[in-house]
């Protein structure tokens, strides 16, 4: 959810594994495998086609976010699955955004740095997961293009344990973004005190339990009736 403007602004895309026997499974259960076999090129080729054909469907303000592995690179050919769902679905490059972590960078490798130039060249947004969790994000910051930085949710959870160390990282944060123009998302907002206090900080977008948790992509239309970008109407969805 956009802050400044109270609306929502996009969907990010969650895998759940429906299996016949063990009911829905949690990715935190199949993606390592899926890493480790290889599997990750297809279901990750998958994944893409998937978000951004449900992405088309939407009203054209808002946005897909697709988390990319590092697998995905090593195995595949990331830049033509981009390509390919963008065709298929002919969603807006600008509607696409694509998430990566520092365990991705820390490959220092030409292929994941010539990947996405290229892609952010036709228009794909990039998102920096997980900020400040890893060992050297800063300087990331300088040598690729990210349209988004998202806060990691451990430091919006210890605003409430930890408030002096947690604020001042977070005020740290959305500064560094607002200097560099580039946008900050608050993961994991559970409560109206956290939403409140990343709104007062200056970040730029939210998601999290208290916007709603986990849907079906099939619920969409109706979520985007019903909340008309409403924090009020999302706290009383969401619980």
């Amino acid at each position: 959810m956009n802050l400044e403007r109270n609306e929502i602004s996009g969907f990010e895309a969650l895998l759940r594994w429906h299996h016949p026997e063990r009911g829905l499974v949690s990715p935190a259960d199949f993606i390592p495998l899926a890493e480790e076999t290889g599997l990750i090129v297809q279901i990750g080729e998958w994944t893409l086609r998937q978000a951004c054909a449900e992405a088309a469907n939407w009203p054209k303000v808002l946005k897909v976010a697709v988390n990319l592995s590092p697998a995905q690179f090593r195995f595949g050919n990331v830049r033509q699955a981009v390509i390919s769902a963008l065709g298929a679905s002919q969603l807006l490059p600008q509607r696409l955004e694509l998430e990566v972590t520092e365990s991705l960078l820390l490959q220092e490798s030409e292929g994941v740095a010539e990947t996405l130039e290229k892609l952010n060249q036709i228009g794909v947004r990039f998102a920096l997961d997980d900020f400040g969790t890893g060992y050297s994000s800063l300087s990331y910051l300088s040598r690729y293009h990210f349209d988004k930085i998202k806060i990691d949710q451990i430091f919006i959870k210890e605003l409430a344990e930890r408030p002096k160390s947690s604020l001042a990282i977070l005020r740290s944060i959305v500064a560094l973004g607002t200097s560099l123009g580039i946008s900050t998302c608050a993961e994991g907002v559970e409560t109206e005190e956290q939403l409140e206090q990343v709104k007062k900080e200056g970040c730029t977008e939210v998601q999290g339990y208290y916007i709603s948790v986990p849907r079906p992509a099939a619920d969409i239309p109706e979520m985007l009736a019903r909340f008309k970008g409403s924090p009020e109407h999302v706290s009383r969805r969401a619980s």
